[in-house]
C-alpha cells in the first residue's frame, strides 16, 4: 500500500504588495492628506502544485527570488498562502531565517524552553534532554547569556540543536547551516543522515549543488515562483545550470583545455596542514590559467587560488602540468573537497573541472589561517 504524501502543496500562489512613496512629499500626501499610495503587486509563487513523498529528501533550489523561501515559509506555517493550501502529515520543525523563533533579550537558556514549547516538545522532556541539546550546539559557556549578544554561528547552532531534538517528522532548512563552521556543519550532516535512514522527511533549500547532490533523492526547480523541473538530481540541477548560463551545463561546448590529471596531498606539523596540489592540464588556448578550490565536506569555501595571482604565465599549448602549494593551514580533522579547474582569464566559469578528496588529521582550529602560497610549472 502506497503511503500517503509527507506533505501536499495543492495549488500554492503568493502575492506581495509593495507599497511606493517615492518622495518625502509622497509620503506626507499619503500620511497627512490619507491618500492612496502607489501600489504594485509582486507575485512570489504563482500555482505552485507537487507533493513530498514521507520519508523523501527533497532539495528545493533556484536563483534568488525564485521562491524557495517563501515556498519553504508557508510550508512552515510563517506564510498563509494568497491562494491554495499546504496540508501536512506529522510533526514539522523549521530552520528557516537565522535567529527565527528566538527572543533577543532572552537567554540561550530562556529561548530553549520556549522554542521546545513551540515545537511541542513537553516541558519535563525539554529539562531532560537540555544538556544533550546544549552539548550538541555547543554554546555552553553563553548559555544564560541574552540571546543579542549571540554570533550568527551561535544563532544557527542552538536552533538546530532544539529542531532536531524535537524528533520531527519533517524537518525544513532554508541555508542557515552555511553559517555554522566546519565542525558544526559535519555534526548536522550526521544528523540529516540519521533521519534519511529513520524515514523522516527533509526539505533543503541551499545554493550548494554538491549538498543537493549528495543527500536529495529529489529535486524541485523554482524560476520566477513557477515550478520549471521536478525529479531527479542529475537532471534537475542541469536545468538550473542551464538557466543561469553555466556553460558546464551544456555537454555540447567546446572545452579548449581539460583536467586530465589530479592529485592532492596533506602533511601536518605543529598544528599547521601544508597543502600541495599537482594538476595536469591539456589543450590549447592563450587564456588558459590554472584554479584550485579548497571546501569543507558540507561545502563551505576555504579558499580559492589561480595560477595568475601567483604569477605564473597564462596560455597552453598541448599538455602543462602545475603545482600549487599552501604552507600552513589551520585545519580541523576531517575530509575536505578540492576542485581544479581549467578556465579562461578573467571568466567566472571554467571550461572544466575535476574534484578529489583529501584527508587532513590534525589539531582543531576555529577557522582556517591562510599564508600566502605559490604555483609552479612541474
Amino acid at each position: 500500500m502506497t503511503r500517503p504524501p509527507a506533505l501536499e502543496i495543492d495549488h500554492v500562489t503568493q502575492r506581495f504588495s509593495l507599497r511606493h512613496e517615492k518622495t518625502l512629499r509622497g509620503l506626507f500626501v499619503t500620511k497627512v492628506l490619507r491618500r492612496h499610495a502607489t501600489k504594485e503587486t509582486f507575485l512570489a509563487l504563482d500555482d505552485v502544485d507537487l507533493d513530498l513523498e514521507a520519508g523523501s529528501t527533497v532539495g528545493l533550489i533556484g536563483h534568488n527570488g525564485s521562491g524557495k523561501s517563501t515556498l519553504l515559509k508557508i510550508i512552515g506555517g510563517v506564510l498563509t498562502p494568497t491562494f491554495g493550501e499546504v496540508r501536512r502529515r506529522g510533526s514539522l520543525a523549521a530552520l528557516l531565517e537565522l535567529g527565527a523563533g528566538f527572543h533577543h533579550d532572552l537567554t540561550g537558556r530562556e529561548n530553549v524552553f520556549l522554542n521546545a514549547d513551540v515545537l511541542g516538545i513537553p516541558r519535563a522532556v525539554a529539562e531532560e534532554r537540555f544538556d544533550e541539546i546544549v552539548d550538541f550546539s555547543g554554546v555552553e559557556q553563553f548559555i544564560d547569556t541574552p540571546m543579542k549578544f549571540y554570533s550568527s554561528g551561535m544563532f544557527v547552532r542552538l536552533g538546530f540543536a532544539v529542531a532536531i531534538f524535537a524528533e520531527p517528522d519533517i524537518l525544513l532548512v532554508d541555508e542557515v547551516l552555511a553559517v555554522g563552521d566546519e565542525a558544526f556543519q559535519r555534526k548536522c550532516l550526521d544528523v540529516v543522515r540519521r533521519f534519511q535512514q529513520e524515514g523522516r522527511t527533509i526539505v533543503l533549500v541551499t545554493h550548494d549543488m554538491r549538498q543537493v547532490e549528495e543527500f536529495c533523492d529529489r529535486v524541485v526547480l523554482l524560476d520566477h515562483g513557477h515550478l520549471v523541473a521536478d525529479g531527479e538530481p542529475g537532471p534537475v540541477i542541469a536545468e538550473f545550470r542551464e538557466r543561469l548560463g553555466h556553460p558546464q551545463a551544456q555537454d555540447h561546448q567546446p572545452r579548449p583545455v581539460r583536467v586530465v590529471h589530479v592529485r592532492a596531498e596533506a602533511a601536518t606539523a605543529a598544528g599547521m596542514t601544508a597543502i600541495a596540489v599537482t594538476a595536469t592540464f591539456a589543450g590549447t588556448s592563450p587564456d588558459f590559467e590554472p584554479r584550485v578550490r579548497l571546501d569543507t565536506e558540507a561545502g563551505g569555501q576555504l579558499l580559492s587560488l589561480s595560477g595568475s595571482r601567483a604569477g605564473l604565465a597564462v596560455g597552453i599549448d598541448g599538455e602543462r602540468t602545475v603545482r600549487f602549494e599552501v604552507p600552513g593551514l589551520a585545519l580541523s580533522t576531517g575530509e575536505y573537497r578540492v576542485e581544479v579547474a581549467a578556465a579562461a582569464y578573467g571568466q567566472p566559469h571554467p571550461w572544466h573541472t575535476e574534484t578529489t578528496r583529501l584527508g587532513v588529521v590534525a589539531q582543531p582550529a576555529d577557522s582556517p589561517l591562510i599564508v600566502p602560497f605559490t604555483a609552479k610549472e612541474e
